[in-house]
């Protein structure tokens, strides 16, 4: 089976210091000035106290909180918790899907999208 197409994200002047940071191989999130709560996905205002937020860098770990493995499609859809707190959505790549469980390990790996933009997808640790 060939490996899944990832539809490019949209772009806008929000994300793209985060997508610029893709390029060079670091995975940035937004982090609140006021309360110092991370958040995902990135925004300009915090969701817990509205203060200012700001990029920072992200270390790439995460466990995982839950997954759905698309076996026609072949491939796995999860959310997981990053290190940091937030919990995301996104694939799990490069792994044996029988292999998956709740709160195993897994790391970052940016996949490209059809249009070469790295996506953040996550693979076993």
């Amino acid at each position: 089976m060939s490996e899944r197409k990832i539809t490019a994200p949209s772009s806008n002047p929000e994300s793209e210091p985060f997508y610029a940071a893709a390029k060079e191989g670091r995975f940035l999130i937004r982090t609140c000035t006021g309360c110092g709560k991370s958040h995902w996905y990135p925004r300009t205002l915090c969701p817990f106290c509205f203060g200012a937020t700001e990029w920072t860098e992200a270390s790439g770990n995460a466990t995982i909180y839950s997954f759905s493995p698309m076996r026609r499609a072949g491939f796995t859809i999860a959310y997981v918790t990053l290190a940091e707190g937030p919990t995301m959505m996104t694939n799990l790549v490069d792994c044996d899907m029988d292999s998956l469980a709740i709160g195993q390990p897994v790391k970052l790996a940016f996949k490209p999208a059809e249009d070469g933009t790295p996506v953040p997808c996550f693979t076993p640790a």
